[in-house]
């Protein structure tokens, strides 16, 4: 048997957790929910899946291919414009067989037995079987009425309190015979409890209600989607879980650096390369996804933190949502209810008040206190150099990709052919970074000329005494090894001028970076004889000032005791 995935909601409601992904890509736990749901197929043998896409398609696409590393055999129906819940599947019928097949929605969580819809559905020969559950709030969902012997009398969608006549409602998730689709007109946009089902009952033909057990949810809201995480790693949901538990409700997958007086009470999921740090307390129901860091006496508490995330020391967030690569810095409060998008920077000392949603890539300045969403407009960052160059931390702010533009954008201030020295101390953490800022001068047409790890005192002398426009050295702050600075050096050695760091935040903010054609390309080579440069020009400027301070010396003398002979004999320096 086949399932169709109907995967192309936009997901207006959970903003901005759908700005850059569609709904059933968002990650609930340990997985996305489109996840969930192959897993939950998989657990009732349907291993052969057709996903219906159309907002952010291939985001999904790209995600999951063909399927083959997660078990199953995907195809997909793209729609080039939405075309409702029945469709959408229309527009997928090609893909099908002539044999009933599995709907089911991609943005829900649920366990639901799909053998027993299965076989109910082959006992009934019906065109359709509803799968039904009770919930305690029906006004959100398409309400459905049946009889003793299951079979559906009456169709709501959405109905108001005054309208509500059953707490029993449409969870989405259908057993269909092929013959349905002649209810269906193709590339139209199409709805199967509004158009579809009605029809068929008009007709005279017989649509079952399968009242299922088990868990569902749809995650339609931010309230709905915190839930559903709580409830998944509480253990409500029966679907397979992604790591090992480790006892007291925390699982972890892989590997995760946790600090031996860290203190993690409650259900808790933590991703592959996560480290929590020393202090940090963290109260469930939470979820960190993999490669995000807490940073020390950090508190969590029934919150989601997304992948690759930064959250700083003495921070603090309660019931709010963090999304991928984020830099929260330290001692951040960030209370109930509150999002922060894709990408946002929400400096020192900073209050997110409740409810308060964060559009991505957003900044927010040190000790701000944010009471409105922030959705509209722009608050980037505009500034990059400070009293040390330009600092930050490894791997959260000064990135690869960072280092790659930022050099880029040096090389775009400079004349093509040119050459820049480049350096770094010892650490292999600056290393890193002093490649990838290699990688962005030749795309600019300029040369660069590496001298590997020397001190700044002789990065700057070699910079002058080849003849280079320029210089860059990288290092980890002597201050705090977290942090690295990028130093940049004008042609004589000195500090860049501060209209020529301007410059360069200019372009590497307008993104306007120069590109080269193929044989413009600058070349890489490496410094000769740095060392010895420097220190015989050392030892040639401490000759030189030697002699002068012995002329002068000797001139003091002969004017305070001027000799018999004039001077015109070498007795008086005796």
């Amino acid at each position: 048997m086949k399932a169709v995935i109907m995967a192309g909601g936009e997901g207006t409601r959970l903003r901005p957790l759908t700005i850059n992904r569609p709904k059933p890509m968002v990650s609930i736990a340990d997985r996305q929910a489109v996840h969930h749901i192959i897993e939950l197929l998989k657990k009732h043998g349907i291993t052969d899946v057709i996903i219906t896409v159309q907002y952010l398609a291939n985001v999904i696409q790209d995600y999951y291919s063909d399927g083959s590393n997660y078990g199953v055999n995907i195809r997909y129906s793209v729609e080039t414009t939405p075309l409702g819940t029945a469709g959408s599947v229309k527009h997928a019928a090609h893909l099908l067989d002539d044999e009933p097949f599995l709907v089911i929605s991609g943005d829900a969580l649920t366990d639901i037995d799909l053998s027993r819809l299965l076989a109910f559905h082959q006992r009934t020969g019906s065109k359709a079987t509803l799968t039904l559950t009770q919930v305690p709030n029906p006004l959100d969902f398409g309400v459905v009425i049946v009889d003793e012997y299951h079979n559906v009398q009456q169709f709501l969608e959405k109905p108001s309190w005054g309208e509500v006549f059953s707490d029993t409602v449409n969870t989405g998730i259908y057993m269909l015979d092929p013959s349905i689709f002649e209810y269906i007109e193709p590339d139209r946009m199409v709805d199967w409890s509004r158009d579809v089902f009605p029809r068929i009952l008009e007709d005279g033909h017989k649509i079952m209600g399968y009242i299922a057990s088990g868990y569902w949810t749809d995650v339609g809201t931010i309230e709905e989607y915190m839930r559903a995480c709580a409830d998944y790693l509480s253990g409500k949901v029966n679907l397979p879980r992604v790591g090992k538990h480790i006892g007291g409700g925390v699982w972890i997958e892989n590997d995760a650096d946790i600090a031996a007086d860290a203190q993690l009470h409650g259900n808790i999921f933590l991703g592959h390369g996560v480290k929590i740090r020393s202090g940090v307390h963290i109260h469930g129901p939470a979820f960190i996804r993999p490669y995000s860091i807490i940073d020390a006496a950090a508190r969590i508490d029934r919150s989601v933190v997304w992948r690759n995330s930064y959250i700083g020391e003495r921070a603090e967030l309660r019931g709010a949502i963090v999304l991928r690569q984020c830099d929260i810095r330290s001692q951040v409060r960030i209370f109930e209810g509150a999002v922060v998008g894709d990408g946002v920077q929400i400096g020192s000392g900073a209050v997110i008040q409740p409810n308060v949603k964060i559009w991505p890539s957003k900044e927010v300045d040190e000790g701000a206190t944010v009471s409105s969403s922030l959705i509209w407009g722009s608050q980037a960052r505009r500034v990059l150099f400070g009293r040390y160059g330009i600092r930050g931390l490894v791997n959260i702010e000064i990135t690869p990709e960072f280092c790659a533009r930022l050099g880029a954008a040096y090389g775009a201030t400079l004349s093509r052919g040119v050459t820049v020295t480049i350096n770094r101390d010892p650490h292999y953490t600056p290393r890193m970074l002093k490649r990838a800022l290699i990688a962005g001068l030749p795309s600019t047409g300029v040369n660069v000329l590496d001298i590997r790890s020397v001190p700044v005192p002789v990065a700057r002398y070699y910079t002058h005494a080849t003849g280079a426009a320029g210089g860059i050295h990288v290092r980890l702050s002597p201050y705090d090894n977290r942090m690295a600075e990028i130093r940049f050096f004008d042609q004589r050695g000195l500090n860049l001028s501060s209209n020529a760091q301007r410059k360069i935040e200019s372009i590497f903010f307008r993104e306007d970076f120069r590109r080269a054609y193929l044989d413009e390309i600058g070349r890489i080579n490496y410094g000769q004889n740095v060392e010895q440069t420097y220190i015989e020009a050392f030892l040639k400027a401490l000759r030189a000032d030697v002699i002068k301070d012995m002329v002068i010396r000797q001139a003091a003398r002969e004017t305070q005791h001027p000799p018999s002979c004039g001077g015109l004999c070498l007795c008086w320096r005796q």
